[in-house]
Formats: C-alpha cells, sequence, structure tokens
C-alpha cells in the first residue's frame, strides 16, 4: 500500500540543469512601468466587463490609489527635474524631448 505525506517540496532551490544567460540583466522586482502596466490592464479588465458588480468597488479603489501613487511620483520627478534645471542655469530638453516641427505651408502663411 502506498503511504500520503503532507510533506511540501520547495521549489525556490535552483535546478541542477543549467540554463544559458543573457549578458544583458533584467532588473529584479517591480519598475514603475510595471505599476502603469498594471493600472493599464485593470482599466482594460474593467471595459471589457471582467469583473462582476460586487467586485468594481475593490478594483476602483486599488487603481486609484495605484493611479494616485503613479501620479505623485511623476510630480516628484518633475519637481526634481526643474530644480536640477535651476541650478545648472539652463534648461536641457530630455534625451526623449519630442521636438516641435511646423509643416512649411504654415511658416509660408506666417511670412505672408
Amino acid at each position: 500500500m502506498t503511504e500520503v505525506t503532507d510533506k511540501q517540496v520547495s521549489t525556490d532551490t535552483p535546478s541542477p540543469v543549467s540554463t544559458p544567460q543573457d549578458n544583458t540583466q533584467q532588473p529584479t522586482g517591480i519598475q514603475i512601468s510595471d505599476l502603469q502596466t498594471v493600472l493599464n490592464i485593470i482599466d482594460l479588465a474593467s471595459s471589457r466587463g471582467a469583473f462582476r458588480a460586487n467586485e468594481l468597488t475593490q478594483v476602483g479603489s486599488i487603481a486609484d490609489k495605484l493611479g494616485g501613487f503613479l501620479r505623485g511620483l511623476a510630480e516628484q520627478d518633475k519637481a526634481k527635474q526643474e530644480a536640477i534645471e535651476k541650478t545648472e542655469g539652463s534648461p536641457k530638453a530630455p534625451v526623449n524631448a519630442p521636438v516641435e516641427v511646423k509643416a512649411p505651408a504654415e511658416e509660408k502663411k506666417k511670412e505672408e
């Protein structure tokens, strides 16, 4: 007869089979972009009706908290950037800053 035990097997130990590793390290933990993605997923899922009516209050509450947290981080980052610009003297455009490009037709209108 087979004996059944209540032992739990830990999956935290690394497997003896080695896997090839990339030279690029992936960040560990949760990044701000991950939190924004979670907020987008919640919004998408709720718009598609993935949550029951009695769950919407809880989901909305978490989404509001997460949105507020992300807005707070954005405000802190903006204030930090403004402080850096003040100390350096002249504002520098961020690397990914959009460049305003005007159509040639608009430039001709201004000249006339």
